[in-house]
């Protein structure tokens, strides 16, 4: 039985981790139309490739809207389910463009408050590797680490992807009671 996601949910993976066809089965959950905001550019051919691949995977009722800086409005004007796919592509536009990230941000997180629902973001969980060699990078792996946090601890959910694997990191499973083994010497 498949369930309907929370108001909003943050999925986190690596490159290939199974995030983006997760997040879609999340937003084919709920009644359609599903909107599709889709933050990546196509300055490759690799690139436009992946874009297909992507918009191939989505059938039937998906509307799909490419808002590679715009996400916020986006957010803002969007009704009923909506997918955000990724974070962390919007994040590359925004430095590169030269924008104020801080504002952008800000506006994005106001955004996710006020939306109706279910919103499901995917984001790259960049922070597990190397320290990057070069500061752009590193500016890029701390803007991306920020974004998450303030988007993870305002969702209902956060699930991180490994191996196509969903690994729900939020809400926490409540703890078991570890069994205690008995001391040494202590009588049972």
């Amino acid at each position: 039985m498949v369930q309907i996601p929370p108001r909003m949910t943050l999925v986190l993976g690596g490159a290939r981790s199974g995030k983006s066809a997760y997040a879609e089965g999340l937003i084919e959950a709920c009644p359609g139309p599903w909107l599709y905001l889709a933050t990546a550019q196509a300055f490759d051919d690799e690139m436009v490739a992946r874009i297909a691949q992507h918009r191939a995977r989505r059938t039937g009722s998906w509307q799909t809207r490419d808002v590679p800086l715009a996400l916020p409005e986006a957010v803002a004007a969007a009704e009923g389910p909506v997918l955000v796919d990724c974070l962390t592509l919007w994040l590359t536009n925004l430095i590169l463009a030269e924008a104020d990230v801080a504002a952008a941000v800000a506006q994005l997180l106001a955004a996710c408050a006020r939306a109706p629902g279910p919103l499901v973001l995917v984001g790259n969980e960049v922070g597990l590797g190397i320290v990057p060699d070069n500061a752009l990078a590193r500016r890029f792996r701390d803007e991306a680490g920020r974004l998450h946090q303030r988007l993870a601890a305002r969702a209902d959910r956060v699930v991180l992807t490994v191996a196509g694997l969903p690994l729900v990191v939020k809400p926490q499973a409540p703890l078991q009671t570890p069994i205690q083994a008995p001391m040494p010497g202590a009588s049972a």
